[in-house]
């Protein structure tokens, strides 16, 4: 069984430099990430330039401008950081598959057994960082045969603190008697800046330690490679416990005592006396589809014919996995170099051809193909799983025959719902389902007809409702609980020939609903002389006055 062998991959800049991707001039002046802070801001992440400014992360934007008055700055978006952390994850998966995230800007290996492939482990952390040179990503590895190990020696390996100011060496927390030695230490252990170092030099440092020899390479490196806090480390500071090796000769009891279990268990990872897995996140389903065109094309049914190639491979994929599309996106890559897409909505998920590709035929429609489309991509990007058929016999098929002949085919309205999404937007289609209230302008609730299941059962109310109902309008009789024989409502006289009533209901007591703080309410069902058949209530009055409304009218 070959020792266990753990690559940590770390990106220093990973906020910044996803910017400076997106926009390269970024990267020619002072360039940082912010995130707030409370009521301030800080700084998150640096280029290169603003970090050579001698700005460092976590300084308050306020002093990084006095400091840096050219540096451009970036409101942190942790979503899309996260993002553009798992593209990097689905690319290290080349390196193994065994693959985790740490947030939020590195990643750990599992390279057991890997490494042999890519000709050693120098060659593969050469791959590693050549790969980086190339996305334009500054990177730092460690490889060791612990977790902790690995990341100690990537961010703090060869001689170099990669988190400088938070190494519990710093010279303000040192004591008095110490100060006359802090000259005679290395740049890096007084807590100043790094010296700046190129990618040859980041190639050429030890940060690969051998098998069986990871206390050799932590030995010499900070307290702050074991992954401490910042108040344990500067309390090691004080007592002049300053690197790894200074710590493991100190007896275990009194380090448990005195700072607890926590420190001696982030030691006892680092050198593999206590067990860290490398827990890797699956990496999510996609299911997508491009076919590269030979000579640009421009018509319909050009790109009609290119569909019906890629939508059969799109579904099987999909039916192998048991998911259903429900929303896709279609790329056009025109000859030019740029790209129109277009995202279709389907009612239910599903994997049939035959039910998207109408869909798609709609949307092609407003397809500009411009001087030639030389590649198209098609992609599932919203999918859900699909419930097990159960195959029927010989008398269930018959029965479905004879609905079928009866009634509607089964998915209908679904592709219908699809037709007009497509046209008029899918939230534009909505239904009507009943909701659990016993207010009567609450009893049903307006949803989208894509995201929800035709109602089968409809309650029925213990007392009439109106057919339509408003807003309360108010009824011109005196202010009495007591139905009069004649009232007047918009504009006009009505006589009561008969009624029906009262029903009282409350309000909703846990909700505070403008339209209810009235109080109570007697429902009246009313039937004019003219044969108008109205439902009037008496408010009897809480926190608004009291007084006779009309809200509905009956069929």
């Amino acid at each position: 069984m070959p020792n266990r062998r753990i690559l940590s991959i770390w990106f220093p800049r990973l906020a910044a430099e996803r910017h400076i991707r997106r926009d390269p001039n970024l990267g020619q002046v002072p360039f940082a990430v912010v995130r707030d802070v409370g009521q301030a801001q800080v700084l998150a992440s640096l280029s290169p330039l603003a970090q050579a400014a001698g700005l460092y992360e976590g300084q308050p934007l306020r002093d990084a401008h006095a400091m840096c008055a050219d540096l451009l700055t970036r409101l942190s978006n942790v979503h899309a950081e996260a993002a553009f952390l798992g593209v990097l994850h689905r690319w290290a998966g080349k390196f193994s598959p065994w693959v985790a995230r740490e947030a939020p800007d590195a990643l750990v290996v599992d390279l057991t057994g890997c490494a042999h492939l890519f000709g050693g482990e120098e060659q593969l952390a050469l791959q590693v960082e050549q790969d980086c040179i190339d996305l334009g990503l500054s990177v730092q590895l460690g490889i060791a045969d612990t977790l902790g190990g690995a990341w100690a020696l990537a961010r703090f390996g060869g001689g170099q603190g990669g988190d400088h100011h938070r190494n519990g060496d710093a010279i303000d927390q040192e004591a008095r008697a110490t100060r006359s030695r802090a000259g005679k230490r290395r740049h890096w252990e007084r807590g100043g800046a790094a010296p700046a170092v190129t990618m040859a030099a980041v190639q050429g440092r030890a940060r690969i330690a051998a098998p069986g020899e990871t206390y050799k390479a932590l030995a010499p490196l900070p307290i702050a490679a074991l992954r401490l806090e910042d108040s344990t480390m500067a309390q090691l500071s004080r007592l002049g416990l300053r690197r790894v090796k200074d710590l493991v000769e100190q007896p275990r009891a009194g380090l448990v005592r005195r700072f607890g279990r926590g420190l001696v268990a982030r030691l006892d990872q680092a050198l593999g006396a206590l067990p860290e897995p490398v827990s890797p996140a699956p990496p999510p389903d996609r299911f997508a589809t491009r076919m590269s065109l030979p000579d640009p094309i421009g018509l319909e049914d050009d790109v009609m014919a290119a569909i019906d190639r890629m939508l059969p491979r799109l579904c099987t994929a999909l039916r192998k996995k048991g998911r259903g599309a429900r929303t896709l996106r279609f790329e056009a890559y025109r000859a030019d170099g740029t790209m129109q897409w277009m995202n279709v909505t389907v009612a239910k998920p599903s994997d049939d051809p035959d039910h998207i590709r109408p869909l798609l035929r709609l949307k092609i429609e407003d397809l500009d193909a411009g001087y030639g489309i030389d590649m198209l991509r098609l992609e599932a990007v919203l999918h859900e799983p699909i419930h097990l058929r159960t195959a029927s016999g010989h008398l269930e098929a018959a029965e479905a025959g004879r609905a079928r002949m009866a009634g509607p085919k089964p998915g209908s309205l679904d592709r219908l719902i699809g037709r007009l999404g497509t046209r008029l937007g899918v939230e534009a289609i909505t239904r009507v389902q009943p909701a659990d209230s016993h207010i009567p302008e609450k009893t049903w609730v307006t949803v989208a007809a894509a995201w929800s299941d035709p109602v089968t059962h409809w309650p029925q109310p213990t007392k009439p409702r109106p057919l339509r109902m408003w807003a309360p309008e108010p009824v011109m009789i005196p202010d009495v609980p007591r139905l009069p024989e004649v009232f007047r409502w918009r504009g006009r006289d009505h006589k009561v020939h008969s009624a029906r009533g009262p029903e009282r209901i409350a309000p909703e007591w846990w909700l505070d609903d403008p339209a209810w703080r009235s109080g109570q309410r007697d429902y009246w069902d009313v039937i004019t002389a003219e044969g108008q058949r109205l439902w009037l209530f008496y408010a009897h009055g809480a926190s608004k006055s009291s007084g006779w409304f009309c809200q509905g009218a009956f069929a």
